[in-house]
C-alpha cells in the first residue's frame, strides 16, 4: 500500500491513471492506462485528437525507489489529428519521443553526473553509461533551446586543451554572472564566427566589453562582429607573456655560463617568478644573495616587478606614461626575450591601455577553466568533442531544466 501511495502521489498524470503495481524480477512494474474522461493529444502539435487505434505496450525506466527499479508500463494509443491532418502517436506526458527512460529519471542521472564519474552514476542506478550520457544530452539540450542569453554585456573569450597535440576548445563567458555561454571546437576565427552567429547581429552589437588574449584569429573577429565592445586584453595572459621571457633569460645565462653556473642556479627558477610576498623564508636568502651577483636575470626580475606597477595606476594617460617609460627600460636592457616582450606590448598596446576604462580580466574564466578540466574527468570514456561540449555545458552553464511530472513527496 505504500508503494501504492508513492507512486500515484509522485506521478501527477493528467489524462491518465495507476491500474496496478505489481512486483517483478527486475523491481517494480506500474501499469498506466488512459482515463477515459480526457481526450489524447497529439504528440507531434499537442492538439486534441480523435483516437484510432492502440499499439504495443511500452516500458519506461522510472526513479528507483530505495534503490528499487521502476518500470512503466504503457500501450500508446494513436490519433488522428485534424491540425496535422495526419495519423500520430499520442503525446505521452512523462517522457520524450522514443526514449525509453521517463524526463523525471532523465534528471535524476543527469544530477548525479554532475556530481560523480559517469561510470560511478551508471553503476549506482544499473544502467549502461550510455544511459547516462544520453541523460546529460537531453537536458542539456532542452537547456540550451530554452535558456534567456538576453542581458548579456560582458564576455571573456578563452581556450583549452582539450586533449594533447594542441586540439583546443574556445569557452566564451558571461563575466557578470560566471557562466559558460558557449563552447565550440578550435581556436581559428571560423570557430568564434560560430558564437556570434548563435547569439545573433542584435546581441552581439549589445556587447559592451569583450576580454581576451593576444590570439590574433580572437582578435579579427571580435573587431569585426562587436563593433561596439571594448576590447581589453587579459592583464593575467600579458604577465604570463611576460614570466615566459623571463624565465628564457634565466635559460639562457644557464647555457651561455655552463656547469658551473647550472649549480648556482639549481631550484631558483620560481624564485624569480613568485611575486615577493609569496616566497618562504629560504627563498628569500636565496634571492637575496643572487642579486648581489651581477647576473642577467637580475636585470629581469626587476624589470618583471617593475611592470606589475602599471596595474596601479588609475587613468589611461597616466599608465600611458609609466608604459612608455619601462618600454624603454625593456629595449635598453640587452635581454633578447625582455625585448621580444616589449615590442609586443608596443603592437597591441591600444587594447592593453584598455583596462584602465574598462578593467575586466579573464580571472574567473581561467578559474572557469580549470574546473571544467575537473568536470571532464568525470566523463572520462568519451572520445567526441560533442560529448565534451556537451560536457561543460552541463556542469559551467547553470541551463534551466526541464518541468517534471514527477514530484518528491
Amino acid at each position: 500500500m505504500l508503494i501504492r501511495s508513492l507512486i500515484k502521489d509522485t506521478l501527477s498524470l493528467q489524462g491518465f491513471r495507476v491500474e496496478f503495481i505489481d512486483r517483478y524480477h527486475f523491481g517494480i512494474g506500474v501499469k498506466i492506462v488512459p482515463d477515459q474522461r480526457y481526450k489524447p493529444r497529439c504528440g507531434q502539435c499537442g492538439c486534441l485528437g480523435q483516437y484510432r487505434d492502440t499499439r504495443a505496450e511500452r516500458h519506461f525506466k522510472h526513479v528507483p525507489l530505495w534503490n528499487i527499479p521502476v518500470m512503466l508500463n504503457y500501450s500508446p494509443r494513436r490519433i488522428f489529428c485534424r491540425h496535422c491532418k495526419g495519423i500520430h502517436v499520442e503525446r505521452i506526458p512523462w517522457a520524450a519521443g522514443k526514449r525509453r527512460l521517463t524526463t523525471a529519471f532523465a534528471c535524476y542521472l543527469a544530477t548525479w553526473a554532475q556530481r560523480l564519474p559517469w561510470i560511478e552514476v551508471a553503476r549506482l542506478f544499473q544502467c549502461s553509461w550510455g544511459t547516462v550520457a544520453s541523460s546529460v544530452d537531453f537536458v542539456v539540450k532542452y537547456g540550451l533551446e530554452n535558456r534567456d542569453l538576453s542581458g548579456i554585456t560582458h564576455i571573456g573569450v578563452d581556450e583549452i586543451a582539450r586533449r594533447k597535440g594542441h586540439r583546443y576548445l574556445t569557452n566564451v563567458y558571461d563575466l557578470n554572472t560566471r557562466k559558460l555561454i558557449w563552447s565550440g571546437e578550435g581556436r581559428s576565427e571560423d570557430t568564434l564566427r560560430q558564437f556570434f552567429k548563435y547569439i545573433g547581429v542584435k546581441r552581439a552589437n549589445q556587447l559592451q566589453g569583450v576580454c581576451c588574449d593576444m590570439w590574433m584569429p580572437y582578435i579579427n573577429v571580435i573587431k569585426e562582429k562587436a563593433p561596439n565592445a571594448l576590447l581589453v586584453f587579459d592583464k593575467f595572459h600579458i604577465v604570463r607573456h611576460l614570466m615566459e621571457a623571463v624565465d628564457q633569460v634565466r635559460r639562457n645565462e644557464i647555457a651561455e655560463k655552463g656547469k658551473a653556473h647550472k649549480q648556482l642556479m639549481n631550484h631558483t627558477r620560481y624564485i624569480w617568478l613568485k611575486n615577493p610576498w609569496d616566497l618562504t623564508d629560504n627563498q628569500k636568502v636565496k634571492l637575496g644573495s643572487l642579486e648581489k651577483l651581477n647576473l642577467k636575470i637580475n636585470r629581469a626580475y626587476l624589470l618583471k616587478e617593475a611592470f606589475r606597477n602599471l596595474w596601479f595606476y588609475k587613468t589611461t594617460g597616466w599608465a600611458y606614461r609609466y608604459l612608455k617609460q619601462w618600454f624603454w627600460w625593456a629595449t635598453h636592457s640587452r635581454l633578447e626575450p625582455i625585448r621580444k616582450f616589449a615590442w609586443m606590448i608596443r603592437r597591441h598596446e591600444d587594447n592593453i591601455l584598455s583596462y584602465f576604462k574598462l578593467p575586466l580580466t579573464n580571472a574567473s574564466v581561467e578559474g572557469l577553466n580549470n574546473k571544467a578540466k575537473v568536470i571532464s574527468r568525470r566523463a572520462y570514456g568519451f572520445r567526441s568533442v560533442k560529448s565534451h561540449i556537451l560536457n561543460l555545458y552541463h556542469g559551467l552553464a547553470d541551463l534551466p531544466w526541464p518541468k517534471l511530472l514527477h514530484t518528491f513527496v
